[in-house]
């Protein structure tokens, strides 16, 4: 007979990550950094990885600064090549975030072939190639889960973002497909959809208070949202709490995509 102390042993352990590699695409990112301090501090074998070597340190000495230890180790993600040298080097990796994407922020009409080539190849291209050499490896042990970003965008579009938009609707179908096709090996793949985020690379957008008014008051909890908003979402994802979730795209909007416009109560 289970005890009261033994059931709250166990919904307490749902969400720790002890004993498991997790390994982070992006990892200095303002979003990316707040990912790899959450799966840090629930237990992780954490690598952290980045474009570049002062990328991939700066993040690990960032965790380090918490008090939370982690690895790292370059990818050059356009790149097979250092795509199959990180899988190689990291078979074991039981959970994969990955987080980079490109956006050219220009209408249709202005986007170069080289924009549109750039938005392509990250978005869709290589992310899939990274998902799928990590997924295998994971499928052959019978365990494993992915997590990638899409957007609100994938499903609300403004002028000048189109081309985004489009990579992560593609990205939703392909991160479906490959959830399908993995589950019956024991691997999970979801995608997490965040609103506008708080971080550096929305710094200019965040210059102009106009603009900054405008996201708060699109959310219905009135604010931009944060990094570590999106801590929980993916710990959920990660863990043994999100056994039975796959193929999910997780809205973390505010509850921007809920409405057709600024709803408000006067």
């Amino acid at each position: 007979m289970t005890t009261t102390t033994e059931s709250k042993t166990a919904l307490g352990s749902l969400f720790d990550l002890t004993g498991r590699k997790a390994l982070i695409v992006g990892a200095s990112g303002g979003l990316g950094l707040e990912l790899s301090k959450g799966l840090a501090a629930y237990g992780a074998e954490l690598v952290c990885s980045d474009r570049n070597l002062e990328l991939t340190n700066a993040a690990v000495e960032a965790l380090a600064s918490d008090g939370l230890q982690s690895t790292g180790q370059v990818l050059d993600m356009m790149s097979t090549e250092a795509i199959d040298a990180l899988v190689e080097a990291n078979a074991d990796v039981e959970i994969l975030v990955i987080t980079p994407a490109a956006l050219v922020r220009k209408t249709l009409l202005d986007h170069t072939e080289a924009d549109i080539d750039l938005q392509m190849d990250l978005n869709i291209k290589y992310t899939l190639l990274l998902a799928r050499a990590f997924g295998a490896k994971m499928a052959e042990r019978g365990r494993g889960s992915i997590i990638t970003f899409s957007s609100i965008r994938a499903s609300v579009v403004e002028p000048g973002s189109g081309m985004y938009a489009a990579t992560k609707a593609a990205l939703i179908q392909l991160m479906r497909t490959l959830a399908v096709e993995l589950g019956p090996q024991g691997v999970r793949v979801n995608m997490i959809a965040p609103s506008p985020v708080a971080t550096p690379l929305t710094a200019d957008v965040r210059s102009k208070q106009e603009w900054v008014d405008i996201v708060s008051q699109r959310s219905m909890l009135r604010r931009w949202a944060e990094p570590r908003d999106f801590v929980g979402p993916m710990l959920l994802l990660a863990s043994d709490a999100g056994a039975f979730v796959t193929a999910s795209n997780v809205m973390v909007d505010g509850g921007w995509t809920a409405t057709d416009g600024l709803a408000r109560i006067e």
